[in-house]
């Protein structure tokens, strides 16, 4: 089997232009980056604003593990298959980190025959948003420091600036550092932080944002530091706003690409799901809404964290209604949940199946919460047996949900038919209930401790003392009433890594928790969550390489 990026390489595109016209979008309405990737005009949104909206899917997954998933290729692939039967559908995903990409995670682009492309650019630089996020980010880390280095008006505490640098790389030596080491003029010294840039409250705000003037006014209340009298010091203050925003004009654009099959792909915006709120840009999903019949869009990681995130930030924020969730799993990832080692999981297991299939009943049981129809998809794989399909359709028409099998990742869209057939008689059958977990009037405890017992199966919540105090500064602010963004492993319902399956018994500790106020919601950091990840052992840096020719390989 070749791999994906020998699959993307060999690929036949259509000129963007020729891509977006099955969208009815015009070619005066495209900006181009070149042959195969355009970002859609202001002018576009204003031409399409009142359509009425289509139906919206969320593409959704159980924990991620070794075994792998596929939820990328799977949205990928139903997008693909519904082409196939002839439904107006665009596919809206988030745009990959770099982080990942030269780490151990790899790309975003989906896999095997079911991708988008050009895989490359993608997975690289792209259009260069999140160089555009990076450099405001850093912008006003920088204009914060001169101002404390320029006589401080502000009177601001240098030992409460909570404004950290950013950089789209993992890199551990940046988590920790002091800043302003040398003479007078080299600045203050004091401890500093650098996050990946995913993690930025300025790719949260890019993606939350309706408009450039919604995304002006939430990069004005991005609190930076707080003064010696204990109140904030926002963006705002420091006049940092309007250059912020410069960089940011183009970026705000969503970008369009297209897959393997040509389908139409809606990519940007990327925050991390296991740190940020793990969904693609706003802007992005609501111009895919008015555009197609049936929008297909993901959130990152398990259902605990993307789709939690997606129902109680996003759609809560965005006025969005989701009509179905396609939960994906493997039956790899299953036998994984159910404590096969990685190198037995080839083999038929169906007691290791038994045993880790709480895990997606789990997940079941969460989106149900949010009145939404589900349906399964079974990711396929070559070592998979009938009687593992046969054991996890059942117990999935036991609790009340749709199951088909995916082949997205071998056949492409024409393995992805039954799950679109599935999807449709869904969209068609079933009415979607949504409504977020909790109100917005609880407080910020209850929120978290809602998240944590009703999603995440917790016994309770412990809070470190600090966090306790960072609460009811929060609250004090006025900030009580937004959602929380809850900072978690991806590879566990619990705050516990190593904890598979389906854990009980456990609390959820939170030891840190702050506010994105230009965002709108306050992260509660759990467990030893890095908002600044590290590389592996062997990253996979190591076996990216350009041929001769200019062709990129080792990236997947």
């Amino acid at each position: 089997m070749k791999t994906d990026i020998q699959i993307a390489q060999e690929a036949s595109m259509l000129h963007i232009k020729d891509v977006a016209a099955k969208l009815g979008i015009r070619e005066d309405e495209l900006e181009f980056y070149g042959k195969y990737k355009a970002k859609l005009s202001d002018e576009l949104w204003e031409e399409i604003k009142d359509r009425p909206d289509g139906k919206l899917v969320l593409v959704t997954a159980i924990n991620p593990t070794p075994a792998g998933e596929g939820k990328t290729t799977v949205t990928v692939g139903l997008g693909q298959a519904m082409a196939k039967l002839n439904q107006k559908a665009v596919i809206a995903l988030r745009e990959p980190s770099l982080g990942p990409c030269f780490g151990i995670k790899g790309g975003a682009a989906g896999g095997g025959y079911s991708q988008v492309v050009p895989m490359e650019d993608l997975n690289l630089h792209f259009t260069g948003d999140f160089h555009a996020i990076t450099s405001a980010n850093n912008l006003l880390a920088a204009l914060l420091d001169n101002h404390i280095q320029q006589g401080n008006a502000l009177q601001i505490d240098p030992r409460q600036v909570v404004w950290k640098r950013c950089l789209d790389m993992n890199d551990r030596n940046l988590r920790n550092i002091v800043v302003g080491l040398g003479s007078k003029m080299d600045g203050m010294v004091r401890e500093d932080h650098f996050v990946i840039t995913v993690a930025s409250e300025i790719m949260a705000i890019l993606c939350l944002a309706d408009d450039l003037q919604d995304l002006k006014r939430r990069l004005g209340k991005i609190v930076v530091a707080y003064n010696f009298s204990g109140d904030p010091v926002t963006a705002d203050d420091l006049q940092a706003t309007g250059a912020m925003t410069a960089l940011l004009k183009d970026a705000i654009k969503p970008n369009i690409i297209q897959t393997l099959e040509h389908t139409p792909a809606l990519v940007h915006g990327g925050p991390f799901a296991n740190i940020a709120h793990g969904c693609n840009s706003v802007r992005a999903t609501k111009m895919a809404l008015k555009m197609s019949d049936i929008t297909i869009t993901e959130a990152g990681f398990g259902a605990d964290l993307g789709a939690e995130k997606f129902f109680d930030i996003k759609c809560r924020k965005a006025g969005l209604k989701p009509d179905a969730v396609v939960l994906v799993a493997t039956v790899r990832a299953l036998k994984y949940n159910g404590g096969v080692q990685r190198a037995e999981l080839e083999r038929e297991n169906l007691n290791a199946l038994k045993k880790g299939i709480v895990n997606l009943e789990k997940h079941i049981e969460n989106i149900q919460k949010y009145g939404v129809p589900v349906v399964v998809a079974l990711n396929s794989f070559v070592s998979d047996t009938q009687a593992e399909y046969e054991f996890v359709r059942g117990f999935c028409e036991d609790k009340g949900c749709e199951f088909a099998l995916a082949e997205v990742w071998a056949k492409g869209g024409e393995g992805g038919k039954a799950l679109a057939e599935k999807v449709l008689e869904t969209l068609k059958t079933k009415e979607s209930h949504f409504h977020p977990l909790y109100a917005d009037e609880l407080s910020l405890e209850e929120k978290i401790e809602t998240v944590a017992k009703e999603i995440y199966g917790a016994r309770g919540v412990i809070y470190e003392p600090s966090a306790k105090k960072q609460l009811a500064k929060i609250e004090s602010m006025g900030f009580g009433a937004l959602p929380v963004c809850m900072a978690k492993t991806q590879y566990s319902l619990s705050d516990d890594a190593a904890k598979l399956g389906r854990p009980e018994d456990f609390d959820v500790k939170i030891r840190e928790v702050y506010v994105s106020a230009g965002a709108g919601f306050i992260v509660a950091i759990t467990g030893a969550i890095m908002t600044m990840p590290g590389l592996p052992k062997v990253p996979a840096a190591n076996g990216i390489d350009v041929s001769e020719d200019g062709n990129i390989t080792g990236l997947f």
